[in-house]
């Protein structure tokens, strides 16, 4: 079974999670990761889900406000053993819902286009394609996605 917990950065299983998907990032950002990864602190993160699985953590997300109606979602990552479960699914949509309940009315996020599993995530999820925006506006391996929430 599959519970989600509402947190902030400081939750050490969002921590122990957060550096698995550091690490897996680094392999696929390759020379650009030191550029994504300056836009990645946790510090900031107010609003952070964790999933478990039998009481154990698999997977987390977070947001944080981009403007007053739109939230930035950041920090996605599900343990690769665990994929394929619909976990990532339920983290972003308590995510959705908590932004919702704050009164936000868009989620945007960026991925990479080498995370092709994370592209087609977000497709499937209703996530449209948006010009890159901020920090991304010039990185062609940035893809900008956006959904109305």
């Amino acid at each position: 079974m599959i519970t989600t917990l509402r947190t902030d950065s400081k939750n050490t299983d969002f921590i122990d999670l957060v550096e698995a998907l550091d690490a897996y990032l680094k392999t696929t950002d390759g020379d650009e990761h030191e550029f994504y990864n300056q836009y990645n602190n946790i510090d900031v993160l107010d609003h952070v889900i964790v999933a478990y699985q039998n009481g154990i953590a698999v997977g987390c997300g977070a947001f944080k406000t981009f403007d007053k109606s739109s939230v930035e979602i950041k920090r996605m990552y599900t343990k690769p053993e665990t994929r394929g479960l619909g976990i990532a699914t339920t983290i972003l949509n308590a995510l959705e819902s908590w932004a919702s309940e704050l009164n936000y009315s868009t989620c945007i996020l960026e991925t990479g286009k080498r995370q092709i599993e994370a592209v087609q995530f977000y497709k499937k999820n209703n996530y449209s394609i948006i010009p890159n925006y901020g920090q991304y506006k010039h990185m062609a391996n940035s893809l900008c996605f956006e959904k109305l929430i």
